[in-house]
């Protein structure tokens, strides 16, 4: 199936297809029989609202994919992009809501210091960083960046980059590969992630070869594995956790994850604590 093929059914497949569920494992989930997804899949039928939202649910779909898989089905979408399109005609309910989700979101940031947090959409744009976060990224980068600028900056465009973040890695025999498994299933989700995916995995293949590069196929969760930076302070150990705003009606918010950094030794510890006051 061609990436750029944005009909209904291709949504509805390749959302399958990132679940890696077979029609009749989906047809078992949604209580249809594996014909009706066939159908639907073919562009031969079309599910009721009800059954597409349980579609969308089984398939764990994002709030943009979901939007517009309705909109493609000729449904209203279940989210709203902006006060101006909302379905629930409580505008000023909402911005209060968003305004208070923003602030939770700096909270957030701001108490995980001086260990490094980040939030990025689910395009890797970085959307906002605590000083940790800053002060990791000036540490690992050669030339100084600005990160709190207006225009976005991709995290995966400071990984590849021929003086970026990847270069200060240590044990990227360890964390590429597992990394690069994470970001194709993303691409599945988000086609437009592809070309900066590739590029990443053209990075491992010129770092690593292609011999240490996981199947395509490959569906293994991934484990929980330190990330080794040397820098000028020594070397920096840290292991990850994402966490998502799964509740909230709104895109913005919702494609959002937060990425929470954690010492993995007492060293990295300490020289965070030395160097952010």
């Amino acid at each position: 199936m061609s990436t750029t093929d944005s009909s209904f059914p291709a949504t509805l497949r390749q959302l399958r297809k990132a679940r890696r569920l077979s029609q009749l494992e989906l047809s078992l989930r949604l209580g249809v029989s594996q014909r009706h997804v066939s159908f639907v899949e073919s562009d031969r039928a079309r599910p009721s609202r009800e059954l597409l939202t349980h579609w969308l649910t089984e398939l764990q779909a994002p709030a943009i994919l979901r939007n517009e898989a309705m909109l493609q089905a000729g449904y209203a979408p279940d989210y709203a992009s902006d006060y101006g399109t909302s379905q629930l005609n409580e505008v000023e309910l909402e911005k209060v809501e968003q305004e208070q989700a923003q602030q939770a979101l700096q909270q957030l940031l701001a108490t995980h210091d001086p260990m490094p947090a980040l939030v990025i959409d689910a395009h890797w744009n970085l959307v906002q960083l605590n000083r940790g976060g800053q002060w990791l990224a000036q540490t690992l980068m050669s030339e100084p960046i600005d990160l709190t600028g207006a225009n976005a900056i991709n995290l995966l465009d400071l990984l590849v980059h021929p003086q970026g973040m990847t270069q200060a890695i240590v044990n990227l025999e360890a964390v590429g590969p597992a990394f690069l498994t994470r970001l194709r299933r993303d691409a599945l989700l988000q086609p437009g992630l592809t070309p900066r995916v590739k590029a990443f995995e053209q990075l491992l293949c010129d770092r690593l070869g292609t011999k240490s590069l996981p199947n395509l196929q490959s569906s293994a969760a991934e484990p929980v594995i330190q990330t080794k930076y040397l820098t000028p302070h020594g070397e920096l150990s840290f292991f990850s956790m994402f966490s998502t705003f799964g509740t909230l009606q709104d895109i913005s918010l919702t494609s959002l994850r937060v990425e929470h950094m954690f010492a993995a030794d007492e060293t990295t510890r300490a020289i965070l604590s030395e160097h952010i006051t």
